[in-house]
């Protein structure tokens, strides 16, 4: 991340642990497709693990954008801040692609 597009708060977020505890799971859960692909196993259930994968790694990218809203985006609001709208617009496109 370049220094631009830090930004500083003065917050918490509430939701650092869940989000850091997901993480290890899909992990962990990645490193045993990799290990079914090592393995030889079939196409089909590596494709629904791997979807599975997707799957959680979107309910954290939803976790970490509602908690974004909720304090970053508040705050900045508050502030009349608008880098941290037009921060979140290219995070939402970018991810999006």
């Amino acid at each position: 991340m370049t220094e631009s597009n830090n930004h500083h708060h003065s917050h918490t977020h509430t939701q650092t642990k869940a989000v850091i505890n997901r993480i290890s799971r899909v992990t962990g859960h990645l490193e045993s497709v990799k290990k079914m692909v090592e393995e030889g196993r079939d196409c089909s259930e590596v494709l629904i693990q791997l979807s599975a994968v997707r799957s959680a790694v979107n309910s954290i990218s939803r976790i970490i954008l509602q908690d974004h809203i909720d304090h970053c985006v508040v705050q900045a609001a508050e502030n009349g801040d608008k880098k941290v709208l037009e921060d979140l617009n290219k995070a939402i496109e970018t991810f999006l692609k």
